[in-house]
């Protein structure tokens, strides 16, 4: 502790000493100043400087000791027990506060948690008598009800189905099963689904595809590939969708194009953000802007890239790139 209290004062016995040395260099420059006497005040001095550093340091360390101990031995009941009736009183009402808002956000948290788990429970439910309607519908004799029958259970399921995943969705990454996927039985299992909306519409489907398999979640996989056909569908009339892969830079690419109304330039930095449907029809409202939001939610915990180009009134194509095994591998640590 000497060391650090001599640190400490420093500069004030750099200041003394100088001032020492000043006086006895003052004395030996000048012919009319006995070197002696001075000699005898700087030696006397430098005692005293000593003594009173001695005395001092015993006294100032007895204090930093003092402090260290009250320092451990610091209590917060005991300053609230120094604390006046008022500050006692604020200090109470702050604690009461905040308890309250915790258990009110406690609450929110669980009827929310509750009201999910509800929806869900409740979409699976639905489910059942859809799958019972179905049945019911291929038995339908009449080839024209029957189409539009099945167009309007169709449309009722991709709706069940959207807000499924979109409850889904911010727990992802729990319900991944990486697989190679081969990508033909898939995309014409969500074609077979969406057929009478197609034959509704006059809508075919070009299916070449050069790269069979891909490594990724073949659930998630099918959802986004089912949006996109979804948008493609509803934006296209009397035209075919083709959907091609390719395999490039070592990357496989899966692209769906259409030749309907397209996505305006400055609306294409805006498609995949919540709730944003279209600029240039924004009358239309079929649309609720949640497909393709959640398709880049998917496309990003799946690492794949989605890419999209299109020209109003001429079509639009969206472009699946897939990463190959190694940065699948890097990437996820798998």
């Amino acid at each position: 502790m000497i060391k650090k209290y001599l640190v400490e004062r420093c500069s004030w016995i750099i200041l003394i000493i100088g001032l020492q040395l000043l006086t006895l260099f003052i004395a030996v420059i000048d012919p009319s100043i006995t070197i002696r006497p001075v000699l005898y005040i700087v030696f006397l001095s430098t005692v005293i400087l000593i003594l009173f550093t001695i005395v001092r340091y015993q006294k100032e360390t007895a204090f930093y000791k003092s402090l260290q101990t009250w320092d451990s031995d610091y209590d917060v009941t005991a300053l609230n027990k120094a604390s006046s009736p008022f500050e006692k009183i604020v200090e109470e009402r702050l604690d009461m506060q905040t308890y309250k808002a915790k258990n009110e956000l406690s609450q929110h948290y669980t009827a929310l948690e509750q009201e999910k788990d509800d929806l869900l429970s409740w979409i699976h439910e639905v489910k059942t008598p859809l799958t019972a309607m179905q049945l019911i519908i291929d038995r339908v004799a009449d080839q024209q009800i029957k189409q539009q029958l099945k167009y309007e259970w169709l449309r009722t399921h991709l709706l069940l189905d959207q807000q499924l995943h979109q409850k889904r969705i911010h727990f992802i990454e729990n319900d991944l099963y990486i697989e190679q996927t081969r990508l033909e039985p898939l995309i014409f299992q969500e074609i077979k689904q969406l057929q009478a909306w197609c034959m509704r519409k006059g809508i075919g489907f070009d299916v070449s595809l050069k790269e069979e398999a891909v490594l990724t979640d073949a659930k998630w996989l099918a959802f986004i590939i089912r949006q996109l056909l979804t948008n493609a569908i509803k934006y296209t009339d009397g035209s075919d969708i083709i959907i091609t892969s390719s395999r490039e830079n070592q990357h496989t690419t899966l692209s769906i194009q259409d030749y309907g109304r397209g996505i305006d330039a400055k609306d294409l930095s805006r498609i995949f953000d919540r709730g944003f449907t279209s600029t240039t029809a924004h009358q239309d409202t079929t649309s609720s802007g949640m497909g393709l939001y959640l398709v880049k939610n998917a496309t990003k915990s799946l690492h794949i890239n989605i890419d999209v180009q299109s020209n109003l009134g001429e079509g639009t194509t969206f472009n699946l790139i897939f990463p190959n095994k190694n940065e699948f591998i890097a990437i996820t640590g798998m």
